[in-house]
């Protein structure tokens, strides 16, 4: 019997657990939010370690794991935005980068070549700002306080550079490679 399935298998079950901690942070119920997006960030973790150690990577998994991370990020944000938690234009830059990385990455695939899953540093280094703005945002209204409104402006900014820079990273950078293929295949 074989585990490639397993990375797959965490990957869906990071999926569900996007409805549990929207509906919890809806309700105010912060702590219990936080657990599961600490859990749902774990098992991203977790399922890259496998594919990577085993050799378990599949077309499905280069598809859903991005997939899984861009839906639970961009629901917290917009649930957090929602409560105002955070500043709606945060959410809306955050959305965006995303839509833009989505959209792109379905032109691609439609009018170029299927798409191979590449996260750059610059990628890396946002979503590790997104999750850490969103885990001391929880922090903060679960102690009431603590870290300081200046740590949040802060991991924000973070946030808005880094979305900013990599959503545009991805765009020139995969604008350069289609415009390579397309020009070589007339050539």
């Amino acid at each position: 019997m074989t585990w490639r399935w397993l990375p797959n298998a965490i990957c869906v079950v990071r999926l569900l657990l996007v409805v549990p901690v929207v509906v919890l942070l809806l309700k105010e119920r912060y702590a219990p939010a936080l657990v599961l997006f600490m859990i749902a960030g774990a098992s991203d973790a977790i399922d890259g370690f496998l594919a990577k150690r085993f050799a378990w990577q599949s077309r499905l998994g280069s598809l859903l794991d991005p997939a899984a991370d861009k839906l639970l990020v961009v629901s917290v944000f917009v649930s957090l935005a929602y409560l105002g938690l955070i500043p709606p234009a945060l959410a809306a830059v955050v959305v965006a980068r995303d839509a833009v990385i989505v959209l792109g990455a379905l032109t691609y695939q439609l009018v170029i070549e299927p798409v191979v899953g590449q996260p750059t540093a610059v990628s890396k280094l946002n979503t590790a700002c997104q999750l850490a703005f969103v885990v001391f945002t929880l922090v903060h209204e679960i102690t009431g306080g603590w870290p300081a409104r200046i740590s949040l402006l802060v991991l924000g900014a973070a946030v808005v550079f880094t979305s900013i820079t990599s959503g545009l990273g991805y765009v020139v950078g995969w604008g350069k490679r289609a415009w390579r293929i397309k020009h070589q295949a007339a050539a």
